[in-house]
This record gives structure tokens, C-alpha cells and sequence, in this order.
């Protein structure tokens, strides 16, 4: 049975952070199987906004994008995606940071021009399965600010094993009423 903290929170109010949650779950008969925190590995992600878009010189795919990201001045972002276009919002992966899947990002330089970043596919940021073009944000994500929140991927994923002597714990609903 898999919940989220966030789920469980809209049927009942608990004092406990998920460590104290899970325990006492466990010591009423539900086995814990994982605790997995979805925001792991999007410390560095931020929404940004495509302000321009223009072919890279010398390059057939790559586009230079200038991307403002909440600072003073845009970021210029080297992309290879085929559907990035200006005022799209996008999720950026800052330079230091790494992706889920451990991947460090720098600063680098791609055919002559610096690139400050990484405009980030559904794949790299691990949370789909679509790496053919950029995940697309809507319109309510507000530029600058992390990426996670806004999401709704701030939040933990617990996923019990429940014994057969707890059918009543097979629900979202039955799980509250036994918190």
C-alpha cells in the first residue's frame, strides 16, 4: 500500500515527522517496505522562463537559449531539445548541482559559447519516462524559485506491505483512521 505524507495530512493532522510516523505504523502491524523522498536529487532545479531561442552556430540540432532564472541577468543555456521556444517555462538544473541519477552539471563549453546550466527532460529530473523533448511547466510556476514545491514533489512517498490480518489498513482511509 503505497501513501504519501502530504495524502495522509488531508484526512488526519499528526505531530510526528515520517521517521515517528512509519515506527509507530510498523508496531501496529503494517510492514514498512520504503520511505523514498521524491524531491531527492532536485536540490538544484529551479523553474526558469525561455526569454530567446537561436540556432548555435555550427551546430545542425543545438539552439543557445538566454533563460532567466530569478537572478539579475539571464542565463545562457546550451539545448539540444527540439521543442524548447521562447517564453516556454522550464525546469533548469543549476551548475554544481547534480541529477537523480548522480550526474554533476557545470558550467561547460559547447562549439565556442558557455553554457550556465541544464534545460532538464522529464528523464533527467527522474520523474518520467519522456527524454525525446524538455518537460514543459505551466504558466503558474513562478520563475526563480525551486522546482520541487511547485511540482508537488516535496513530499514522501511510504510504501507498506499490509499483513493479511489488517484488510482494514488496504485504503488511504483505513491507514488515517489508524494513525
Amino acid at each position: 500500500m503505497k501513501i504519501t505524507r502530504d495524502w495522509l495530512r488531508d484526512y488526519v493532522d499528526y505531530p510526528w515527522d515520517v521517521a515517528e510516523l512509519v515506527d509507530r505504523l510498523t508496531m501496529a502491524g503494517l510492514e514498512e517496505e520504503a520511505v523514498d523522498d521524491l524531491a531527492t536529487g532536485l536540490d538544484g532545479v529551479v523553474v526558469g522562463l525561455v526569454l530567446s531561442r537561436h540556432p548555435l552556430p555550427n551546430a545542425d540540432r543545438l539552439s543557445l537559449c538566454q533563460v532567466d532564472i530569478g537572478d539579475s541577468k539571464p542565463s545562457a543555456i546550451v539545448c539540444g531539445a527540439p521543442n524548447v521556444a521562447t517564453g516556454q517555462k522550464v525546469a533548469v538544473i543549476l551548475p554544481g548541482s547534480r541529477l537523480p541519477d548522480g550526474r554533476e552539471i557545470r558550467r561547460t563549453t559547447i562549439r565556442g559559447v558557455e553554457s550556465a546550466g541544464m534545460i532538464c527532460s522529464e528523464v533527467e529530473l527522474g520523474i518520467g519516462a519522456d527524454a525525446s523533448a524538455i518537460l514543459v511547466l505551466p504558466d503558474s510556476y513562478e520563475v526563480g524559485s525551486p522546482f520541487a514545491p511547485q511540482a508537488g514533489l516535496d513530499d514522501v512517498l511510504i510504501d507498506f506491505e499490509v499483513t493479511p490480518n489488517r484488510p482494514d489498513c488496504l485504503s488511504l482511509l483505513g491507514i488515517a483512521r489508524e494513525v
